[in-house]
């Protein structure tokens, strides 16, 4: 593997790392945090993406220079209201019930999975980036010398949402209830706080950042069913090996899982996948917790 080789798949797997991130953000908030079993979170995933395909076609094809931005605020919006029925209506009363939690989400996929599959078939769908991040900026030292101005704009995305978050969990009044209810949820309650709307407000905004990796994704390629899958179990193994709970863990499990998939996918293609499962198993074998875990009580 040449420089330029080199330079180019470790670009790939940056870009590739902050779409991990942004996916696996809210799935560490609700599992980590909150101690929610979301297997619906890649479901989550797909119903950003589609419902930002529902408004962005029509306002493309109609020359509306926003629509991407449209796609964005209603794929989030989306995913954010189906969010919240699943904490309210589904999970919020089994609480502590992981196996429940658990079978209800994966069959609450299965079934939104159906649904979509009815109602925008089988074929791929793809949106078209804003003309401000459309084609391709120089980058010196990787091959052509040029490289895409979205995907790199994704990296932007994942510092700007791993910033927004250290910030509402450090410096503000939700943040520190937050993490005051995962050491001592029942001393929390019995100081007044509603713990049950916090945890609908954390699972809005776990929700609504994989709507946000939904239209994200969708952009950089193409979407279709199964995707949830493919995003659930990238989200579960991210979280395995950075820590669950953990902001710093999360990027750092993302980095790994996008580094290990490019370069595996380059040096050794038939294999690659074995490169994520042994870095998932020399986690769990050594360090439990996830590399920047911490003990729950």
């Amino acid at each position: 593997m040449n420089l330029e080789l080199f330079l180019t798949v470790a670009l790939n797997g940056l870009t590739v790392s902050a779409l991990y991130f942004i996916v696996a953000i809210g799935f560490s908030l609700i599992f980590g945090l909150m101690r929610s079993v979301n297997m619906a979170h890649g479901t989550l995933f797909l119903v950003g993406a589609y419902a930002g395909v529902a408004v962005f076609y029509p306002l493309y094809d109609a020359g509306n220079a926003y629509a991407w931005i449209v796609a964005l605020v209603v794929g989030m919006a989306a995913s954010a209201i189906l969010g919240v029925v699943l904490q309210v209506v589904f999970l919020g009363w089994m609480q502590g019930q992981e196996l429940r939690q658990t079978l209800v989400t994966i069959g609450i996929s299965i079934i939104v999975a159906d649904q979509l599959l009815a109602i925008f078939g089988g074929l791929s769908q793809q949106f078209y980036a804003p003309d401000i991040l459309f084609g391709s900026v120089p980058v010196p030292f990787v091959q052509g010398g040029q490289y895409s101005t979205f995907r790199l704009f994704q990296v932007v995305v994942a510092i700007g949402v791993g910033f927004g978050l250290w910030l509402i969990l450090q410096r503000t009044k939700l943040g520190i209830v937050v993490r005051a209810g995962v050491d001592d949820r029942a001393m929390l309650s019995a100081q007044g706080v509603n713990v049950p709307l916090v945890s609908v407000v954390v699972f809005a905004i776990g929700a609504a950042l994989a709507g946000l990796a939904g239209v994200v994704g969708g952009t950089a390629q193409p979407f279709g069913q199964e995707k949830d899958i493919e995003f659930l179990l990238t989200s579960l193994v991210v979280v395995i090996v950075g820590g669950m709970g953990s902001l710093p863990g999360t990027a750092l499990g993302a980095l790994l899982v996008g580094m290990a998939e490019q370069f595996g996918q380059s040096l050794f293609p038939t294999y690659s996948v074995m490169l994520t499962l042994l870095i998932m198993v020399a986690v769990l074998a050594f360090r439990p917790r996830g590399l920047l875990g911490r003990k729950f009580s």
